[in-house]
């Protein structure tokens, strides 16, 4: 009796799909040390471990420390966009606080301590200057969208960008101490005058 063979490519499918959801855990991870223990307490072996694999395996996936931190980030901050573009039919008040909850999580604290990092270790600054930029613009497009601004009203841009600066502002704000009472009032504050700008 002859040797039964799969079809071709099957026995890779889930080979694949094991190295996907390695990666994948290697991500969250990574923004999970990252927001916890900060930039000198995260390292590759410590996300591994995490994560539940190996130093070795962790390192396939990606080859440095900076490689693994930039995608993290990188990652979380496209599965964020990817929950505000698929928010249904809100108020602008619900998408302002939608836009501050952004940066009141674990990945605006994560990303802060890759900025951090970055603004002293001349191998992680360049990467992390162009992935803020890219991810900045595509918050600022989603904004836009999600409020249904018309950037060619003069003052209409700057003020979806002043929203986005102030909810950075909270996150900083919310770093050291629970200021979600404040912030609750800022954001209904914010929604009124979005509502006035935007008319």
């Amino acid at each position: 009796m002859g040797v039964v063979t799969s079809p071709a490519g099957s026995a890779k499918e889930p080979k694949q799909d094991r190295s996907r959801a390695t990666r994948q855990r290697l991500l969250e991870a990574a923004v999970a040390c990252l927001a916890e223990r900060g930039w000198a307490g995260s390292t590759v072996s410590v996300v591994a471990e995490r994560a539940g694999v190996s130093r070795g395996a962790a390192q396939h996936h990606f080859p440095t420390r900076e490689d693994l931190f930039t995608a993290a980030v990188e990652y979380v901050a496209e599965e964020r966009s990817s929950a505000l573009r698929s928010l249904p039919g809100q108020s602008r008040a619900a998408v302002v606080a939608a836009l501050v909850d952004l940066y009141t999580g674990p990945l605006f604290r994560a990303a802060l301590h890759l900025w951090v990092a970055a603004s002293n270790e001349d191998q992680l600054r360049g990467r992390v200057t162009e992935l803020e930029a890219r991810v900045g613009r595509e918050t600022h497009r989603i904004a836009v969208e999600l409020l249904g601004a018309d950037e060619t009203v003069p003052g209409v841009r700057e003020t979806v960008q002043g929203l986005l600066d102030m909810a950075r502002g909270l996150g900083l704000a919310n770093l050291l101490t629970d200021d979600a009472a404040r912030r609750r009032r800022v954001v209904r504050q914010w929604a009124r005058l979005m509502e006035e700008a935007l008319g």
